[in-house]
């Protein structure tokens, strides 16, 4: 018996705006691949559609997305039309999704000197099943008794209700679902129209779409190379269907990590897509990071991976329950790395011009979350932070990279737990030194030591990272991934020592063999930074974790290496990422093979990632601060900047300096 498989998503179209997506073909009909559906708060509510007029089917022609949230489909209707050869009759589509629902507004468009009379015929399969299950495989049809009214239908499950409205329309039952049927009188030179309508509301939802305006601003980009401009559009387009709030801070905003899969907040997420934005603004930083302290942990609870000060890593609707026996709770805790990155955010915005006031009021959980570092973060106590999952069915791994084979020997085993990974020392040591420089700038009643001793805490984990971590071959050193249980040197070479650049962990001349590393053809595909080496034993360009490229992890490294003056290995990576961000029409996914360019011609999409995501398009923001090098002082008022090469004409209207805007170049 075949096993469950995952949906792929490569080739679907999808139009969202969080909590709804639909999945669809590019024709936009739903049916034939097991993601499609129209999606609510992670819940199916339907599953197939399709129309017919006059009896057939139309003929695709065309597909546009001016929007994330809006497709235009157009089609044509030849068995309507006259016997010449330009096409008469079409069908017009406009789907769009909003924060309540779906629609549908169909035209049929007649150029001929005749009227046409013609019938609509809408077939609907009705669903009510999870996401996760969906994922997983599991996608049989869910039993429904629809409520049939005049010119709607009403259903529920899984906890949401829905309401399909559609004026004008007989509504009849299906095996399946519903048909709707309509009489179509297109006039002579003229057109005609019918809409339906989906609303919905979830009752055990914790979290919903974003009504306000979007909390950044919209900078006018002008590059030398117009794929930067490009990526930067598509990627704030499709930021804005990401927003969301959560039910305890409705006013605060965040950014829903991606689509499908990931359609809620996730911490460590989050908190990267709001500190690569910065640049256009501080507003969505400090909703971030004010949700998360909402949330920020208060007990020692196993089964949730809960901790005193610790940030949460993702919220659900109700438990996660996947077939490899991992059971995750609705609201869990198993990251070692959104603690520290949510005090690295709080610094970043400060510098970037969040209000005095606004950081004082987050210093508590700032305090908490440096004490969760040294309390508990270190767990056995040797100056390092690692994890472990005690509860025995949460996340095997707790990094970025949480997928169960991603900490790995060259030889290809697995490398044994409590895990202390090389960039959660960078993120810690970048965090302690950074919240002392709060606590001693805003809080005036602080104990004068507070701040010296978390520099001195930082100090220790510098050292004991050096005496720990350095790994020697033939290329020349390099810090492991991991140490592992026994303190091993885990001696895999992989992204994640991109994410050690740019934080203060590494002097200059250590900065420069990880940027030697990260520039070599064995790291870097073309299309981006592999997240692991080609010489690793464990290595395939299609591993989620093992030989793929990420987009945010390409980022970051683009960030560190331009803020420790490797411009030509920076340049180099950001050339990469602009290649995939074309090769996927500028919305680049949540990972993509590692593939070298020069054998592959264009990007190979990995099939089931998400896109949009958060950390994705943001990254696009990411590159442009690279590529200009921006450096902010908000107590000064300026944004200095110094082009990387190639960059030098590079000119940008419209970034934000707290409540300021800027040009720069």
């Amino acid at each position: 018996m075949t096993a469950p498989l995952q949906p792929l998503l490569h080739d679907a179209l999808v139009v969202l705006r969080a909590p709804t997506q639909v999945w669809s073909g590019a024709d936009g009909s739903l049916g034939s691949s097991a993601i499609h559906g129209v999606y609510f708060s992670d819940v199916r509510l339907v599953r197939g559609l399709r129309v017919r007029i006059g009896g057939a089917d139309a003929e695709h022609l065309s597909t546009a997305t001016p929007t994330a949230d809006r497709a235009l489909l157009h089609s044509l209707l030849r068995h309507l039309d006259d016997p010449t050869p330009d096409p008469g009759v079409r069908l017009e589509i406009e789907r769009v999704a909003t924060t309540a629902g779906w629609s549908e507004r169909l035209t049929v468009v007649n150029r001929r000197d005749v009227a046409l009379e013609t019938a609509l015929e809408i077939d609907i399969d009705l669903d009510a099943r999870s996401l996760d299950e969906i994922k997983q495989g599991h996608g049989d049809p869910v039993a429904l008794e629809p409520e049939l009214g005049d010119g709607s239908v009403a259903w529920e499950g899984e906890g949401v209700s829905a309401r399909l409205r559609a004026g004008g329309f007989d509504v009849e039952r299906t095996a399946t679902g519903v048909r709707l049927q309509a009489a179509l009188a297109v006039p002579a030179r003229g057109s005609a129209t019918r809409t339906l309508g989906l609303e919905a509301h979830d009752s055990i939802g914790v979290i919903g779409g974003a009504a306000q305006p979007v909390p950044w601003s919209t900078p006018e980009v002008v590059a030398p190379d117009s794929r930067l401009t490009r990526w930067v559009e598509r990627s704030l387009a499709d930021l804005d269907c990401l927003r969301m709030t959560t039910a305890q801070h409705p006013d605060r905003q965040f950014l829903a990590a991606g689509a499908p899969w990931f359609f809620t907040l996730f911490g460590r997420d989050s908190l990267w897509a709001a500190r690569f934005l910065l640049p256009l603004g501080t507003d969505l930083a400090r909703d971030t990071l004010h949700v998360l302290a909402g949330l920020q942990g208060t007990a020692i609870v196993d089964d949730t991976a809960e901790e005193p000060g610790k940030i949460m890593h993702e919220l659900r609707r109700q438990t996660l329950v996947i077939d490899d026996g991992t059971s995750l709770p609705p609201l869990y805790y198993g990251t070692v790395d959104a603690t520290a990155l949510w005090v690295c955010l709080l610094h970043d915005a400060w510098r970037w011009g969040m209000a005095d006031d606004e950081v004082r009021a987050l210093l508590p959980a700032l305090r908490g979350a440096l004490s969760w570092m040294r309390d508990h973060g270190d767990a056995d106590g040797d100056g390092l932070l690692e994890y472990v999952d005690r509860s025995g069915h949460g996340l095997a791994n707790q990094g970025w990279k949480d997928s169960g084979d991603s900490v790995q020997w060259r030889d290809g085993s697995l490398a044994d737990g409590p895990i202390a990974l090389c960039e959660v020392q960078a993120y810690a040591y970048e965090a302690a030194v950074h919240g002392a420089e709060l606590l001693e700038a805003l809080d005036e009643g602080a104990d004068a030591d507070e701040a010296t001793e978390w520099r001195a805490w930082a100090e220790r984990l510098k050292t004991r990272f050096h005496e720990s971590f350095w790994v020697h071959d033939p290329a020349g050193a390099y810090p492991a991934i991991a140490l592992d249980a026994a303190k091993r040197r885990v001696d895999t070479v992989t992204s994640n020592l991109g994410h050690l650049l740019g934080t203060g962990l590494l002097d200059a001349e250590q900065s420069e063999l990880v940027a030697r590393r990260l520039g070599s053809p064995a790291m870097s595909s073309g299309y981006g930074l592999r997240t692991m080496s080609t010489e690793s034993s464990g290595y395939w360009p299609l591993s989620y974790h093992g030989g793929s490229v990420w987009t945010h992890d390409t980022a970051i490294a683009v960030l560190g290496l331009a803020r420790d003056g490797h411009e030509t290995v920076a340049a180099q990576l950001i050339d990469g990422l602009l290649a995939a961000a074309e090769g996927f029409d500028y919305r680049v996914p949540e990972l993509h093979s590692g593939d070298a360019r020069a054998e592959v011609g264009v990007p190979v999409p990995y099939p089931a990632a998400c896109r949009p995501q958060a950390w994705s398009a943001a990254s696009a923001v990411a590159v442009l601060s690279a590529a200009l090098r921006l450096s902010p002082d908000a107590r000064g008022g300026a944004i200095a900047h110094a082009p990387l090469p190639g960059f030098e004409g590079l000119r940008v209207a419209g970034l934000r300096l707290g409540t300021a805007s800027h040009d720069v170049g």
